[in-house]
């Protein structure tokens, strides 16, 4: 199985390209934004001038690895900029830039398709990738998008229905597309409140300019939910693929993405992805991390997951019924650090 990690910047600490290196032969891709740009996290500070070196500087040693590069427009919305000729000069802009350094990237992930049709005429030797932020969960919707993009994400919510993730990859293989996949999302499943918060995060540059409501600035639902611990099951009912049960997609996927670029230990999330195996709290391999706010009597012990998991979760909680066995799986997991 081959990955696609998200590039971290980490003035001080370890270059991210050192993590590349030592998993050089799991690691297919490395995805980044461009600094200043809205994407699907929040933008770097304006005053890190020396981000946008340390990124270019990065990048050179991972391409010299022969790592692909995928460039992100992955914003949720680009505002009134979003069928404009404006956009239009900053993506051919920043394409022209990357090209000039010997950086021109591979793949471009995009939510747009403005976007998308703009690199089958400007760019046409660029993979054209459907981000994860569209939701694709239907084979009619792969269609309809057919000669704008060359792959696609697979919407999280449903990836642990391996039959319906099969009826996703043979229309890829009858196409000619690549099917990708996003394994370590800590997000509730089918959230309602994604939209608004992936919205508000491509306009997270022009929200730090504002004065936030003091008792109301939290654009997520799932932090305040699981402060009460007796929503925390929940977590169990998400999107995310455990590292021992990635190798049940191999020959459906062609990339598994990993979240890394707010993660503050990506080195320990590609690790556990490759090796398929982590010992350790199962929250913390996720993006968001819930760890923090789990704490001791929350912890879920990886270790602990009953060998019939995968099975028995695959697409379960798409329309919950409260059957009990999350429940039982919950009492197994969850609070057993001080027996770990």
């Amino acid at each position: 199985m081959k990955f696609a990690i998200g590039y971290r910047d980490a003035p001080g600490g370890e270059p991210f390209s050192a993590v590349v290196t030592d998993y050089r032969e799991a690691v297919a891709e490395v995805y980044f934004s461009w600094s200043g740009q809205p994407s699907g996290r929040p933008n770097a500070p304006a005053t890190d001038w020396g981000a946008q070196e340390r990124l270019e500087n990065e990048l050179r040693k991972i391409r010299r690895l022969g790592v692909k590069l995928d460039l992100l427009f992955n914003a949720n919305c680009y505002g009134a900029d979003a069928v404009s000729e404006k956009l239009e000069r900053e993506v051919c802009g920043i394409l022209e830039r990357l090209d000039s350094l010997g950086l021109l990237p591979e793949i471009v992930t995009t939510a747009s398709v403005f976007i998308a049709e703009l690199l089958r005429e400007a760019a046409p030797g660029i993979e054209r990738r459907a981000s994860v932020n569209m939701r694709l969960d239907s084979l009619s919707a792969l269609d309809y998008l057919d000669g704008r993009f060359d792959s696609f994400y697979i919407r999280r919510d449903i990836q642990r229905n391996l039959g319906r993730v099969r009826e996703f990859a043979d229309r890829c293989r009858e196409r000619g597309w690549k099917l990708c996949m996003l394994a370590n999302s800590g997000c509730l499943r089918n959230c309602p409140a994604q939209t608004f918060h992936d919205n508000f995060v491509a306009h997270s540059a022009e929200a730090a300019a504002r004065r936030t409501s003091p008792e109301h600035s939290d654009p997520t639902i799932c932090w305040p939910y699981y402060r009460d611990p007796v929503r925390r099951i929940e977590f169990l009912k998400g999107s995310w693929i455990r590292p021992e049960d990635i190798r049940c997609y191999e020959g459906l996927v062609d990339v598994v993405k990993l979240a890394t670029r707010q993660h503050d230990r990506p080195r320990m999330v590609i690790g556990a992805y490759a090796s398929g195996r982590f010992d350790g709290n199962l929250t913390m391999l996720m993006e968001p991390n819930f760890s923090s706010l789990f704490g001791r009597e929350s912890w879920i012990d990886n270790r602990r997951f009953p060998g019939d998991w995968f099975g028995t979760a695959a697409d379960c909680a798409t329309d919950c019924r409260h059957c009990g066995r999350c429940e039982k799986v919950w009492r197994q997991v969850a609070g057993t650090s001080a027996r770990a």
